[in-house]
């Protein structure tokens, strides 16, 4: 992608769109329904952040704040911190306990985050 953060994330975010609109995506969407927006910061969170909303609710991965209303949960994220939770690297509860995840919005949202929303590591 032609995107100055240049983050590792943009590719898991592309191949996320992928895996929505596939079989198993769909039944991802089908099993959470909620919508998610990612807050991605190339060194630290809060600064410089990159923002997708992965919705759940109509199967759409996009790049940018969510626009309809205020997303289920949102997560901040540093860059490498979010890589290895989408790879299953990293335990998400883990990774808010340490303080490498912020979470705002609705905390039963929040734990439906799992790496199985996710593309399979093969995949990526």
């Amino acid at each position: 992608m032609a995107d100055s953060s240049n983050l590792k994330s943009d590719s898991i975010m592309e191949l996320m769109k992928q895996h929505i609109a596939s079989d198993a995506g769909k039944d991802v969407v089908q099993k959470i329904g909620l919508v998610y927006q990612f807050q991605i910061a190339p060194k630290k969170i809060g600064i410089d952040e990159v923002i997708y909303t992965v919705d759940l609710k109509k199967g759409e991965v996009t790049k940018g704040a969510y626009e309809g209303g205020k997303p289920d949960a949102t997560f901040s994220f540093k860059d490498e911190d979010f890589v290895k939770i989408a790879l299953g690297k990293m335990n998400p509860q883990l990774a808010f306990m340490r303080g490498a995840m912020k979470v705002k919005g609705s905390l039963s949202a929040a734990q439906k985050f799992t790496p199985d929303i996710f593309p399979k590591p093969s995949k990526m």
